[in-house]
């Protein structure tokens, strides 16, 4: 049966009623579909996460292992009566020498490969610091190795308004030998290396000033006392 045009379009509104004027669907283009949740992790993905989750835990084990001999050095010793020719002890010292032309953003110090000390600035807390101990402790005679890692930028104003921006890296490593009843001591500083007239990038540096001194005769340089050559880390400036 034929059924007449006015009939139909009158069913089909029926069925897809109009939003009334006014209501919040009025002139709204209907949704578009939600795309799909992202599926699970591809296989390189989850490696990924697996590799970077296994790195932590190795530096996490290697700063644990370092302090474990420490504690055993110091144990031997109480249980020997307090002998100390057995073992060796370290100090180490950050320094900043740096002039106001640089803050010093953070730093991080591994002994042996082991984590020591890790620190970002914060307003100051850092950069405002001439000298800090990140270490006191024993550790087994021998040659050790300090690793350094510093971060300035530059804080220029004036007519060295350039430096403002740049960030300048320092990697740098030592080593030295612990020897047995004795006080090894080690400054770590950074420092303005080049004169008033040098380049701006060839002025961070750093530097070791290594002293012993008898295990009795902490904090004095004592006739022992001996300063190896000190060495310097250049900087690679980057903007």
């Amino acid at each position: 049966m034929l059924v007449p045009a006015w009939l139909a379009l009158g069913v089909a509104l029926a069925a897809n009623p109009a939003p009334e004027a006014g209501s919040p669907d009025a002139g709204v283009p209907a949704a578009a579909p939600r795309p799909a949740d992202k599926g699970p992790q591809t296989a390189d993905e989850a490696f990924a996460t697996r590799v970077k989750t296994l790195e932590e835990q190795v530096v996490d084990l290697k700063e644990k292992i370092f302090r474990t001999k420490a504690r055993l050095l110091l144990l031997q010793e109480t249980v020997l009566g307090g002998d100390l020719t057995s073992g060796a002890r370290a100090v180490i010292y950050h320094r900043n020498e740096m002039g106001s032309q640089f803050v010093l953003e953070s730093v991080a110090y591994a002994l042996d490969g082991a984590p020591i000390f890790t620190k970002v600035d914060v307003n100051g807390d850092l950069d405002k610091r001439e000298e800090l101990e990140i270490f006191n402790g024993r550790i087994v005679p021998g040659n050790h190795q300090i690793a350094v890692r510093m971060t300035y930028r530059g804080s220029g104003y004036g007519i060295f308004s350039y430096f403002e921006g740049y960030s300048f890296k320092l990697q740098s490593n030592q080593t030295f030998n612990a020897e047995a009843g004795k006080v090894t001591t080690v400054k770590v500083v950074g420092y303005d290396k080049g004169g008033f007239a040098a380049d701006f990038k060839d002025k961070p540096g750093i530097k070791y000033d290594i002293s012993f001194a008898k295990e009795q005769a902490v904090g004095r340089r004592g006739p022992d006392a001996a300063t190896p050559p000190k060495g310097d880390a250049p900087a690679e400036p980057s903007k």
